[in-house]
């Protein structure tokens, strides 16, 4: 019975050790990690996220896409990231000071968004997030619940935030497909995301190069 107490008390503490490590430790290192000052433009980075971005996080939880998707760019050695255009830079604690809730994902069935406002090639705008919210694609279901379908009433004009969609999922003559206040702030919140800035410590360490030693007795 003594030797049971022992070892229950010996994990308690055990667990109770890595925890602190974990939280506590990180919390230390990273919770009072303030905003980097940039005395060239007078700005600080990262800035604040617009209103309209904020709830739009609360939907991006809301509907799981961290499930499938994630927010950050690996190191270079690590991954093919920047290589897939998905962001010119590693991705730092720094770039979510300002983020209630990170949402780093779980895995990759989708691509990082990281970087989604300013995407390489060419980032995406407002019309096309919605229409992929709305007609899905080969890897993602579509988001219809977020769109309502309306009748246009005779003599009126149809809606100007109405999607554009042809073929089979254009709604029938006298009807259009408007987003909800979610899907605007659900793209607001993606059109947000941008780590264009490149903090001190986001620059890879790079060892200096060995210099060859120097001939002794010098050429003759």
């Amino acid at each position: 019975m003594k030797s049971n107490a022992v070892f229950f008390i010996g994990l308690f503490a055990a667990l109770a050790l890595s925890w602190a490590g974990i939280v506590l430790g990180s919390n230390a290192q990273l919770g009072a990690l303030a905003p980097f000052y940039d005395e060239t433009d007078a700005t600080a980075y990262p800035q604040w996220m617009p209103g309209a971005a904020a709830r739009g996080q609360l939907v991006y939880r809301d509907l799981g896409c961290y499930a499938c998707h994630t927010q950050q760019v690996r190191r270079p050695g690590f991954g093919s990231d920047q290589a897939r255009g998905w962001g010119d830079r590693q991705s730092v604690a720094r770039d979510y000071i300002y983020q209630p809730a990170p949402q780093l994902g779980w895995s990759r069935v989708g691509p990082d968004l990281a970087n989604l406002g300013d995407r390489k090639p060419s980032a995406p705008d407002a019309e096309d997030l919605l229409h992929l919210l709305y007609a899905g694609s080969d890897g993602m279901p579509p988001y219809r619940f977020l769109f309502e379908r309306r009748h246009i009433g005779t003599g009126a004009q149809p809606s100007l935030d109405a999607l554009k969609l042809t073929g089979t999922l254009e709604p029938p003559a006298g009807w259009e497909v408007v987003p909800s206040a979610r899907a605007e702030s659900l793209v607001a919140y993606l059109l947000s995301l941008r780590t264009t800035y490149t903090y001190p410590e986001a620059v890879p360490f790079s060892p200096p190069k060995a210099q060859a030693p120097a001939s002794v007795g010098g050429a003759k």
